[in-house]
């Protein structure tokens, strides 16, 4: 059966984040940058510097001190935040100097990939890629071109979520038991841990825009 649009008017549920929000820039002092995320973690956990003070053996002045930017805390100083806190001794060093890395791709020079169902006619372009990121989360831009007809279409299965665009032509799209009538401007985002594909092509070409998320890791997966 086609599956249900979302429906107008129905209850929004808010966004955990603001994406208009700004960050505050970063720091080019290393101790400011240390003692802004030792105040930013100890504050996440809800705790006082009393209170952490008390988990590493420092004085309450010492991490005053170490917050505030105004002393260079040593290597074991830091270790013993960093067991405290629960967090990677690495972390300390995030405003200081840390690189953002952004991908441009040109009309039509994204990497075409070979996988799993890549027929005549079926075409998969990686739009771009960020090895290393801040997120945790990887994420695969791909431009799908389908410009021939076919009766057999692959069934993609794999961890994450995904999300479709489509820009020209017409599909019926299957996400587990359920289809989903395609046309330029519809989306669908879903659990793409459930059986999903192209079910149909009712009018040639069909392109849309295919983005997958997952947590880090080693590899990839394409749909």
């Amino acid at each position: 059966m086609i599956g249900d649009n979302v429906k107008s008017g129905q209850a929004q549920v808010p966004l955990s984040q603001d994406p208009h929000a700004t960050r505050e820039p970063r720091e080019n002092n290393l101790e400011m940058a240390i003692g802004h995320e030792v105040r930013t973690y100890r504050k996440a956990l809800g705790i006082t510097v009393s209170d952490l003070a008390t988990a590493t053996g420092m004085s309450v002045g010492m991490l005053s001190k170490i917050e505030n930017g105004n002393i260079s805390p040593s290597l074991t100083t830091l270790q013993s935040l960093s067991k405290a806190l629960g967090v990677p001794l690495t972390s300390f060093f995030r405003r200081f100097e840390e690189p953002r890395n952004a991908t441009f791709v040109k009309s039509g020079q994204g990497i075409n990939i070979e996988r799993r169902g890549t027929r005549a006619g079926h075409q998969y372009s990686l739009l771009g890629h960020i090895d290393n990121n801040s997120s945790g989360v990887t994420v695969e831009p791909y431009l799908i071109t389908l410009t021939a007809e076919s009766d057999v279409f692959p069934t993609f299965q794999h961890e994450g979520m995904e999300f479709l665009f489509m820009l020209e032509g017409e599909v019926v799209y299957r996400h587990g038991d359920q289809l989903y009538q395609m046309e330029p401007g519809d989306s669908l985002f879903f659990d793409a841990d459930a059986p999903h594909g192209p079910e149909q092509l009712v009018k040639l070409p069909c392109r849309y825009l295919s983005i997958i998320s997952y947590p880090k890791r080693d590899g990839g997966r394409v749909s």
